[in-house]
């Protein structure tokens, strides 16, 4: 088929179908390619094959059964994506109460949202791991999926990172920076593996397991003991007696602090950098270049830090880092989602995203510029430009968003957030179709075994057509 005949069958499947059509969403060939979006990136979509590994003994032996027991309570009409959707709007709704009852996050938050952070991050957590087993309930399991899902991962590393930062009442410290954005370091290479690898990894330790089971206990004990535990210092817990007088001042937050950096560095980056090794030798595949495939996640670390950090900077001092993380949500998620768009159509790795520009941008206004005596400019600037950034980097990321469902939609001739009326009703009479006839052919297996041992084949045909009656 030639190209032109492709593009017209792919506009009947967008039009005939009953999906919402819009026109001029892709300006160009090129536009559509930069974005991964073109026909020939799209192909790979329909031969595309999720795989995971996941290691953990929590996941595995106990969560498992809660999320096999959770699943069977979704109607069949509601997608999986919905589903996916639903847990974000529980991160969404705190968030939102952050903003409005304490964004300074120095812990005189009231103690029942410190309850309903850990509610909506445990109902965010199994909505994620759900969605899956009701696409594969539903029939309706698609690429889309893990891009829907995996994105909006993307978005919640920042946003469930604030709550926690507010749960321990870290305020406007360089632990609270820490804290709420050090989880896009783990996200990112993750991303970054899986592209290489093709496979999913969660190790017998994880962030999307026992990361967020502790950080929902963390919120939790946040609302009944408040926030000043985790910047109490330990003795006042323990005793002197078990701290040396050097670790006098050292708190449950420098704890965690310290715990994230040695599972980072210590066992996250290292294995990830590992197995992407591992993977390029044996596709006989150049091994350095895959380093210059860092360069958006350390610009965007150095971006930030240098703009945070930076003594001509009032973000922190004005108390506005929760506005500062909501926008590096948006930067981060379209940064890492684009990774997984081309992971998912098989085009080269996407080193650089638009959104990153301001980013750039602030920190050289905003310290480098200072730094060579140029005058700094005042708060009330610096906030219109990281308001002005967050309206930019909200607009650009649903534009996107928007453009790359759309399009994936139509090529595939499926719905993002619904399910075809009659898909629910046929997909379940398959399912106790194929229920029915395993439980027949085990009947006949094990009549058979039985007939074979007692050499009696007339009872043997008896037994298999009152076994059939049985059934059916």
């Amino acid at each position: 088929m030639s190209s032109s005949s492709k593009s017209k069958a792919h506009l009947r499947l967008r039009s005939d179908s009953n999906l919402p059509t819009f026109t001029n969403m892709l300006a160009s060939v090129e536009a559509a390619a930069a974005e991964s979006l073109s026909e020939d990136a799209l192909v790979h979509l329909k031969s595309y094959k999720y795989s995971s590994v996941d290691e953990s003994y929590i996941s595995n032996y106990i969560l498992k059964h809660y999320w096999n027991a959770c699943v069977e309570f979704l109607p069949m009409w509601l997608a999986p994506n919905m589903v996916t959707l639903l847990g974000f709007f529980c991160i969404i709704s705190n968030v939102i109460f952050l903003v409005i009852w304490q964004p300074e996050m120095n812990g005189q938050e009231p103690s029942w949202i410190y309850y309903s952070f850990a509610f909506g991050l445990w109902a965010y957590s199994t909505m994620d791991n759900i969605d899956g087993k009701q696409a594969r309930r539903t029939g309706t399991s698609s690429p889309l999926g893990e891009l829907f899902d995996h994105g909006i991962d993307s978005l919640n590393c920042t946003l469930a990172s604030l709550l926690e930062t507010a749960a321990m009442g870290l305020g406007n410290s360089k632990a609270a920076m820490f804290t709420a954005l050090v989880p896009c370091v783990p996200m990112f290479f993750s991303t970054w593996e899986t592209y290489h690898t093709h496979t999913l990894y969660l190790g017998v330790i994880n962030g999307p397991t026992e990361g967020l089971i502790i950080a929902c206990m963390i919120m939790a004990l946040a609302g009944h003991f408040g926030p000043v535990i985790w910047t109490q210092p330990l003795t006042d817990f323990f005793g002197t007696g078990f701290f040396p007088s050097s670790l006098a001042a050292l708190t449950f937050r420098d704890v965690w602090v310290g715990i994230i950096i040695l599972t980072l560095f210590g066992t996250q980056i290292p294995f990830c950098v590992l197995n992407v090794v591992r993977a390029r030798r044996r596709d006989n595949l150049p091994v350095a270049p895959v380093f210059l495939e860092w360069t958006p996640m350390i610009t965007f670390t150095v971006a930030v830090s240098a703009w945070l950090l930076s003594p001509h900077s009032t973000l922190m001092e004005e108390n506005h880092l929760v506005l500062f993380c909501l926008t590096m949500a948006f930067v981060f998620g379209r940064m890492t989602t684009k990774i997984i768009l081309a992971h998912l159509t098989r085009q080269p790795f996407p080193y650089w995203t638009v959104m990153l520009w301001p980013l750039v941008g602030g920190a050289l206004i905003f310290h480098v510029l200072p730094t060579l005596g140029f005058p700094p400019l005042t708060a009330g600037m610096e906030l219109l430009y990281l308001r002005a950034y967050f309206v930019f980097a909200g607009v650009v990321y649903f534009r996107w968003a928007f453009l790359v469902i759309n399009s994936i939609c139509g090529y595939l001739g499926i719905n993002c957030l619904t399910i075809p009326e009659m898909k629910p009703k046929d997909v379940e009479r398959e399912r106790k179709l194929a229920e029915t006839s395993k439980v027949q052919a085990g009947v006949r297996g094990e009549r058979m075994r039985s007939a074979s041992l007692r050499g009696k084949g007339r009872g043997y045909v008896a037994d298999v057509a009152d076994a059939r009656g049985k059934v059916n």
